[in-house]
């Protein structure tokens, strides 16, 4: 039995990474979605493969940091498929990468309404339509980064995904007596277009570096994220609301 049957989720930076993979499963365990991202072209070719999978999903394109996108987004979910019972507030991006003196206000801010704003976004439509259901689960991506570990040069990123598990414990505390469970997982290094591993000019040294922060020795896939995802999401985690889910590949306890 597909565990996410009969459930509407949103999913948030959708057209690639560990957004796509998560859409793709929740649609192969049941769920009817509202993919979420900037480019449209990319939202349709996932839900055409969402679709041949047998699946069903609809697109809003747009930025996350718009309050009229999140909005809209619970909007298709309401109208098109009755409500909303999962949401993985899952967009987010790097960011301007510099040391503290040379981080510009600009990129500040930039970084911080794309992965902590965003979300603020996201749930404050998400929620109230869980309410309506009697309940769901909201799940935000932050990181390793800023929670057990420091990397020079990612004082925005690190501040706004730390932010994000302050937002993930306030909000269980808030929404846990309507039946929303509120989680934030944290993945370590995952191979997606946006890594740091595959910007323009990283080498294999940048690749090499990344992998030996983590005991495993390696970076994620993003299906291995997504599976995660999926645990918060569904029932088998009925009783976890408030956590900073880990899921680096032993990043946090990696000293060698």
């Amino acid at each position: 039995m597909t565990v996410l049957a009969g459930k509407v989720a949103i999913v948030t930076g959708a057209s690639s990474g560990i957004g796509r993979a998560t859409a793709k499963l929740f649609a192969r365990e049941g769920a009817r979605l509202v993919v979420v991202a900037r480019r449209r072209d990319a939202l349709e070719s996932l839900i055409a493969e969402i679709a041949e999978a047998g699946g069903e999903a609809a697109a809003i394109a747009g930025d996350v940091r718009d309050d009229g996108v999140a909005r809209a987004a619970v909007g298709a979910a309401v109208e098109r498929f009755g409500g909303l019972d999962i949401a993985f507030n899952n967009a987010g991006a790097t960011g301007e990468l510099a040391p503290i003196g040379e981080l510009t206000p600009g990129g500040w801010r930039e970084t911080i309404e794309t992965n902590l704003t965003s979300a603020f976004l996201g749930a404050r439509h998400q929620a109230p339509a869980m309410v309506r259901r009697g309940g769901g689960s909201l799940i935000f991506t932050s990181t390793f980064v800023g929670f057990s570990a420091g990397l020079p040069g990612m004082a925005a990123y690190a501040a706004a995904k730390a932010g994000l598990i302050g937002l993930t414990q306030v909000l269980a505390a808030e929404l846990g007596p309507q039946g929303i469970r509120v989680n934030a997982v944290l993945p370590g290094g995952t191979d997606t277009p946006a890594s740091v591993t595959n910007a323009p000019g990283a080498g294999p040294e940048v690749l090499a570096f990344v992998e030996r922060l983590h005991a495993l020795k390696r970076l994620a896939q993003p299906e291995e994220i997504a599976r995660s995802v999926l645990h918060l999401a569904s029932d088998a985690s009925s009783f976890v609301t408030g956590t900073a889910f880990v899921v680096d590949g032993g990043a946090s306890i990696c000293r060698s």
